[in-house]
C-alpha cells in the first residue's frame, strides 16, 4: 500500500516514481529560488522548511513531526516518546568543524523526524551547514552508494566511516547545481520502512 498522498496513487511503486520526479522539481525551486539560502543552517526548523518546500505538493505531512515509530530492518529510529527532546539536542549540538558537522548530521539521522522523505533532505541541510560553516559540500557524485548506506547504518555506534566516505567527496563548487542535485537523487535514500508500535520497545 502507498502512503496516503495528495496525488491520489495508491500504488507504492507509482507513487516512488511520481514522488522523485516531483521532488526533484521542487529541489531545483529550493536551489534557483535562494530560500534555501535565506534558511539558518543546522536547525529542525531549516530541516522542516526544506521537506515541506520539496515535499508539499505530495504529502500532507511535509515539514511535520512523523507521528508513527520508524524501523528499517533491525534499526528503529527514535521512537516518538524522545522525538521532540532528541530534535531539541540536535539544534544545540555544535556545527563548527567538519567532525562537529557530520556528527549533527548523524543524529538527524537518527531521530528521522519525517515520515518519508528524510534522506534527501537531510543531504540538502547537511550540505547547507557545510556550505555556511566550512565553504564546501559533498560531492554526491562521488560517494559510492553501497558505502554510504553501509557507514550510515553503522554510524549510531561508528561513525568514523561515514565521516571518511563524506570528507573524500568534499568539494568547495558550493554553487554547482548539478552537484547539488545529485544530493536528491533516489539511488542515495532509505527504502522498505517498517512501523512498530511504542510498546514493542519494553
Amino acid at each position: 500500500m502507498a502512503l496516503e498522498n495528495k496525488l491520489g496513487i495508491t500504488s507504492s511503486a507509482e507513487l516512488a516514481r511520481e514522488e522523485e520526479r516531483l521532488s526533484k522539481i521542487r529541489a531545483v525551486e529550493l536551489y534557483e529560488s535562494g530560500y534555501l539560502d535565506s534558511l539558518e543552517c543546522g536547525t529542525f526548523n531549516s530541516l522542516s522548511k526544506i521537506h515541506r518546500f520539496i515535499f508539499g505538493d505530495i504529502y500532507d505531512f511535509a515539514g511535520e513531526i512523523r507521528t508513527v515509530n520508524l524501523a528499517k530492518g533491525n534499526f528503529r529510529f527514535a521512537p516518538l516518546m524522545y522525538l521532540n527532546s532528541a530534535l531539541e539536542s540536535i539544534d544545540k549540538m555544535p556545527q563548527d568543524t567538519f567532525d562537529q558537522i557530520v556528527e549533527k548530521y548523524v543524529e538527524m539521522n537518527i531521530a528521522h523526524p519525517f515520515r518519508e522523505g528524510n534522506g534527501r533532505s537531510c543531504r540538502i541541510w547537511l550540505d547547507l551547514i557545510l556550505k555556511k560553516q566550512l565553504g564546501f559540500v559533498v560531492d554526491w557524485s562521488q560517494v559510492d552508494k553501497e558505502d554510504y548506506l553501509l557507514a550510515m547504518e553503522r554510524s549510531p555506534i561508528r561513525d568514523t566511516e561515514i565521516k571518511y566516505v563524506l570528507k573524500k567527496a568534499l568539494t568547495d563548487k558550493i554553487n554547482d547545481r548539478q552537484i547539488y542535485m545529485k544530493g536528491i537523487d533516489n539511488s542515495y535514500h532509505y527504502e522498505g520502512y517498517k512501523t512498530y508500535k511504542t510498546e514493542d520497545l519494553i
